[in-house]
C-alpha cells in the first residue's frame, strides 16, 4: 500500500482559491498511490484565527468540490486534511474530509480537542463528538487532527473501532516539534498501528510550522520523515504488519482499563 503525505506550505500571501487549486494539482500528481493525505487547515492556516470567519464554508463547499474532483482524477483515497466548516446553525468546526477513488465523500470528522487554552480555535470553533474510522479495501483508517495527538484515549477508541492506520493531520508549530515526533511514535507503539502524521510547512500568522511529517510503523520505527519545506513524502506500507506485531507482542490483549466490551 503506497501512501503519499503532502506537506503543503501555507503562505499568507497566496490566495485561498489559488492554494486549493495548487493542492489539487499536488494530489493529482500522486496517481499510483493508494492513499494521499493533506495537513490541517491548509486552505487558511491553522493559526490564522482572524481569517476563520471569512474563509468558513459549508461541508459541501469549494474545498469539498475541488478535493472530490482531485481524488477522482488521481484515482486515490484522499484524506483531504481539514478546513473551516460552517454548520447550518452557524457554528464553525475544524473538519476533515475523506474521499474514495471515485470522488465520493467516504467520511468527515470534526476535531474533538480544540487547541488554544480559551483562545483562538478553543473559543471560535465547536468541538466534534464522534470518533471516525474509515474502512479501506486494505485496512482501516482512524482520523485525528493535530492537538488530538496529545489525548491517547482518542486513539484507543479508534483502535477499538478497527483502526490499523492512524492519520493525524496537523498544523504543528516548530517550537514544539520535539513533542510532534515523540507523540507520533508513542501513539504508534501503544496502539501497535501505523501513524501517518502530516504537518504543514511555511509561516502563517507569525507561527513557523514544524513540517517534518513522518510515518511510523506499528513497532515505533520511523519509516520516513520530511524536512521543513514543502515536500511530498511517499512510503510503502504493509497493512499485514499490524496484525503480525499485535500477534507477536499481544499487549493490547492485556488491557484492563477502558476496554470496549
Amino acid at each position: 500500500m503506497r501512501a503519499s503525505l503532502i506537506q503543503i506550505a501555507v503562505d499568507p500571501d497566496e490566495p485561498v482559491e489559488s492554494r486549493r487549486q495548487r493542492a489539487a494539482s499536488l494530489v493529482v500528481a500522486q496517481r499510483g498511490a493508494d492513499l494521499v493525505v493533506l495537513p490541517e487547515l491548509w486552505p487558511v492556516g491553522a493559526f490564522a484565527y482572524t481569517a476563520f470567519e471569512d474563509e468558513a464554508e459549508p461541508l459541501t463547499g469549494p474545498t469539498h468540490e475541488v478535493m472530490a474532483k482531485a481524488a477522482a482524477e488521481a484515482g486515490v483515497w484522499l484524506h483531504a486534511g481539514s478546513f473551516v466548516e460552517r454548520a447550518a446553525d452557524g457554528t464553525l468546526y475544524n473538519t476533515t474530509l475523506v474521499f474514495s477513488p471515485e470522488g465520493e465523500r467516504a467520511a468527515s470528522y470534526r476535531k474533538i480537542h480544540r487547541f488554544g487554552f480559551d483562545q483562538g480555535e478553543a473559543v471560535m470553533m465547536g468541538a466534534g463528538e464522534d470518533l471516525v474510522a474509515v474502512p479501506l479495501p486494505e485496512t482501516t483508517l482512524g482520523l485525528a487532527t493535530c492537538y488530538d495527538l496529545r489525548f491517547p484515549e482518542l486513539f484507543r477508541g479508534l483502535v477499538d473501532a478497527g483502526a490499523e492506520i492512524l492519520v493525524v493531520a496537523a498544523g504543528w508549530p516548530e517550537r514544539r516539534r520535539a513533542h510532534w515526533t515523540l507523540l507520533a511514535q508513542a501513539r504508534a507503539v501503544e496502539n501497535q498501528a501505523y501513524v501517518l502524521a502530516v504537518g504543514s510547512a511555511g509561516t502563517h500568522a507569525g507561527i513557523q510550522q514544524a513540517g517534518h511529517s513522518l510515518v511510523v510503523d506499528p513497532w515505533g520505527e520511523v519509516l520516513a520523515e520530511a524536512g521543513a519545506d514543502e515536500e511530498v513524502l511517499t512510503v510503502e506500507l504493509d497493512p499485514a504488519k499490524v496484525a503480525t506485531v499485535r500477534e507477536q507482542f499481544p499487549a493490547l490483549k492485556d488491557r484492563r482499563l477502558g476496554r470496549t466490551p
